[in-house]
């Protein structure tokens, strides 16, 4: 039916003492007082347990178009991502923030209670070097985990599949650091077994700093294997007798390191020999065009090859790691996001200077549940007065426009929002009646649809057909923001609430 809603400007990861407070209902799988048991553990640890349909409404019925892409994940464990609604104690309404959700098929965890037990102790877990987990659901067959989202894509992506600019050398030394220190936090808190650690593991948050995806920590599921990757870059001990072991883990480090010496994929026998006859250079990414220290390189070069010792006993431990590349960092007062190239996030745009009307603070959430319930209810009575029609003007082609802005009505109502548009379009093309009011649903057809360019020409429409409506500016504010033109969203925010204060005087209802 309609499109999929789009998601608005990143909001801070989830923090402990905000986290939304979920529960669902009781599993079939579990007996009372086992559920009792774990909910009283989660909530006691600031864990949640999401109900199913939480994490439905979060990711559009978990839809193809939320798939997070890159994510090294095989089907059935594919991993989405989601907007979640929460409420905020502080200021008594409703926030959205991302989150990431892996869906397991019930094959992989049968049993319910040690899925939410192993849950519960990933959960405890929390590092600013890692991508946490802050919940999980298990309802019925469906076993998902939910952590924080890193919107700035995996360093497989920024080293093998790059667009605009490589990984500069001092921000691969960042993340050799950053992921030793998240292996070495894991280890300490008795944690110490990562399944298949690879590139599409490294993960990056909004400050484009580095972190280590939570969902390898889980034990290994009865509908995967631990490694995942080619048999080359598998730890040799995994291959003889099956098992994940803390030197497994430093082995995959090492694969991890050869990863951002190269820039590609590169058999660890075969480096291990290229090391050996000192053809290091030959070895480093050519896409560095030599910026990088030949003394630093020689340094990683052969710490990934005590990494990647045939023999466990031979590797070092995770504090090895971070003691080796803790002194290579060139460059520790320069922001991650500026070695990366990409833009700087931006906060939620401040809080209004004037009260909020209920549809000001729907918009100032860019709750688009919201707008389109108080659209609804308003119905066309902001419209009137803008048409003036003569018993002359009421002509078949006038029906035809007003049957045409019915029909949209009526899939506006049913959030058919492709057809609603479709309609909408009809009765503007026409042009005999304007009506602000069609514009402005038309304007959140567009927001609905991931379209915030048309959705900004429509309130913008909307304001030149009504210059002192409210709601016309409101939902210039949504695209606005979703567009991440913050500071302008905010301004119009204020335009909006001011007009509706002058218009508590006297006057037509915004």
């Amino acid at each position: 039916m309609g499109c999929c809603h789009s998601s608005f400007s990143l909001l801070p990861s989830v923090s402990e003492k905000n986290r939304p407070k979920h529960r669902h209902h009781r599993n079939d799988d579990y007996n009372s007082q086992d559920q009792h048991h774990t909910d009283s553990a989660a909530a006691s640890s600031g864990f949640t347990v999401f109900s199913l349909a939480d994490l439905k409404s979060a990711t559009n019925n978990f839809s193809s178009e939320f798939i997070v892409s890159e994510s090294g994940e095989k089907a059935p464990n594919i991993v989405y991502k989601g907007r979640l609604q929460k409420q905020d104690a502080n200021k008594n309404n409703d926030t959205r923030t991302w989150i990431a959700v892996k869906k397991f098929t019930k094959l992989a965890w049968p049993d319910p209670k040690q899925f939410a037990d192993e849950a519960l102790g990933v959960g405890k877990l929390r590092h600013k070097r890692l991508a946490n987990l802050i919940g999980y659901c298990c309802d019925g067959d469906e076993r998902l985990l939910v952590a924080e989202y890193m919107p700035n894509d995996t360093l497989a992506k920024h080293l093998f599949h790059w667009e605009n600019q490589t990984i500069e050398w001092a921000m691969r030394l960042r993340v050799a650091l950053y992921i030793a220190e998240a292996l070495d936090y894991c280890s300490s808190e008795g944690r110490p077994l990562y399944h298949d650690l690879n590139a599409y593991r490294v993960l990056f948050d909004e400050d484009g700093d580095p972190r280590l995806s939570c969902f390898g920590l889980m034990k290994n599921s009865r509908d995967g294997k631990s490694y995942s990757t080619n048999l080359a870059y598998t730890p040799p001990e995994y291959l003889r007798n099956g098992r994940v072991t803390p030197e497994s883990v430093i082995f995959s480090f090492g694969t991890v390191l050869l990863d951002l010496l190269s820039g590609k994929h590169i058999p660890p026998i075969h480096a291990l020999d290229m090391i050996r006859g000192k053809n290091i250079l030959l070895l480093m990414d050519s896409h560095l065009e030599g910026n990088f220290s030949t003394e630093e390189a020689t340094v990683v070069f052969d710490l990934a090859s005590r990494c990647l010792q045939y023999e466990p006993r031979e590797r070092p431990n995770t504090k090895y790691l971070v003691a080796t590349v803790e002194p290579l960092q060139n460059k520790p007062d320069t922001p991650s996001y500026v070695m990366l190239g990409i833009p700087k996030h931006e906060e939620a745009p401040p809080t209004p200077k004037h009260p909020l009307s209920p549809m000001g603070d729907a918009c100032s959430r860019m709750d688009l549940t919201a707008i389109h319930q108080i659209l609804l209810l308003t119905h066309y009575k902001d419209d009137e007065g803008t048409n003036e029609l003569s018993f002359q003007e009421w002509t078949q082609q006038m029906r035809d426009m007003l049957e045409a802005r019915k029909r949209g009505d009526v899939a506006f109502r049913d959030k058919d929002f492709k057809t609603a548009m479709e309609c909408y379009s009809q009765f503007i093309v026409v042009g005999t009646m304007i009506s602000p009011t069609v514009y402005a649903r038309q304007s959140l057809c567009h927001l609905l649809c991931d379209q915030p360019d048309a959705a900004l020409r429509d309130a913008m429409q909307a304001q030149c057909v009504y210059p002192e409506w409210s709601t016309a500016f409101y939902m210039q504010a949504v695209a606005l923001a979703k567009l991440d033109m913050h500071k302008d969203a905010a301004d119009m925010l204020n335009e909006a609430a001011s007009l509706e204060e002058k218009k508590q005087h006297g006057g037509r209802g915004s």
